[in-house]
């Protein structure tokens, strides 16, 4: 089978290797599909520091190759790959408190840039003819978007600040409007709060020095009932949130780990309740309900569709924080 593995900075190599052994109580999963985006990138090019050898990809979809004893997942089944699994336990007794409970696929563990692989039934869910592959490659977005809106446990009618023009920005105030909340989209770039307005998000604002009045305006001076910072959008700087929050209100910073300077003035003179929520795979179920019911709506994006033979060009030509919003990079394995 190919595998592709990254072995340096800016180095991804095709190596063909023997197919995985079957493993007892795994189902083998050929890969089919793999969305790449902007942290990928960067662990491709070395602006995120990572163990290497490394196979990428996060998320991607695939379907059952075999019959493998799990009778609710037969050969042919469809899946979504988990890309947040339970981090192996070293027997470390106490238990090393540092030590990670998940691991993230394509970063601390390998990830799916391969042809076949060996998984427990537990890191897989079969996906209903309803989510297309293009969906289903945004379902964790969508899944962490949710636990950002209950972590939120705003009202209907409430004004809430999404920091962040990102698809994962933009998926999370489709949902609040779905929930009957009204979110303002904040980001430091123009020609992303354009996109999302195409995209159905109605009040976005720009990160500046008019922004306290605009959103004051628009809440009719009361500010925002709670906010969420995402820490993928790195352009936007974390005290946006707690500015334009009012008191006792409630802000989730959303991601993945990344490092984040806070000052904690205005959270304390505020009494605001800081939330942490970061990628898991618990409310994938709930994610693919919302999508099949159209909580969130992702035709105005381009599915961007690569050979694998061409992803190593693709990382090496992503643009980073200033590439099209509008585009999804999808790696098509067969």
């Amino acid at each position: 089978m190919n595998v592709w593995k990254l072995t340096a900075p800016a180095k991804l190599e095709r190596l063909e290797t023997e197919n995985p052994a079957r493993e007892e109580g795994k189902v083998r999963v050929r890969v089919t599909k793999v969305f790449l985006n902007g942290t990928d990138a960067a662990i491709y090019s070395g602006a995120v520091g990572v163990r290497r050898p490394l196979i990428p990809g996060r998320y991607a979809v695939g379907m059952v190759a075999e019959e493998g004893g799990v009778s609710y997942l037969p050969k042919g089944t469809r899946v979504l790959l988990h890309a947040v699994v339970n981090a192996p336990d070293t027997g470390t007794s106490p238990k090393d408190f540092s030590e990670d409970d998940f691991l993230l696929c394509g970063r601390t563990a390998d990830g799916f840039l391969r042809d076949l692989i060996n998984l427990s039934p537990e890191n897989v869910t079969a996906l209903p003819d309803s989510v297309n592959d293009e969906k289903a490659l945004l379902l964790h977005h969508v899944a962490l978007a949710k636990a950002a809106a209950d972590k939120l446990g705003v009202k209907k009618g409430q004004h809430v600040a999404v920091v962040g023009a990102n698809l994962l920005g933009i998926l999370l105030c489709q949902l609040l409007i779905y929930q009957q909340a009204a979110p303002i989209l904040i980001d430091s770039e123009p020609a992303r709060l354009e996109f999302a307005r195409s995209c159905g998000i109605y009040y976005t604002m720009a990160a500046d020095d008019a922004l306290l009045a605009n959103v004051a305006n628009v809440t009719g001076g009361r500010l925002v009932s709670g906010a969420v910072y995402l820490a993928s959008s790195r352009r936007n700087t974390p005290s946006v949130p707690f500015s334009v929050c009012a008191q006792h209100a409630n802000v989730v910073l959303c991601g993945s780990g990344e490092q984040l300077s806070l000052d904690f003035s205005v959270p304390f003179r505020k009494q605001l309740s800081v939330f942490c929520v970061t990628h898991r795979s618990d409310n994938l179920e709930a994610a693919i309900n919302l999508v099949v019911s159209g909580a969130v709506d992702v035709s105005p994006f381009d599915m961007h569709t690569v050979k694998a033979e061409n992803v190593a060009q693709l990382l090496a030509d992503y643009p980073g924080e200033s590439h099209d919003l509008k585009t999804i990079n999808v790696v098509t394995m067969i």
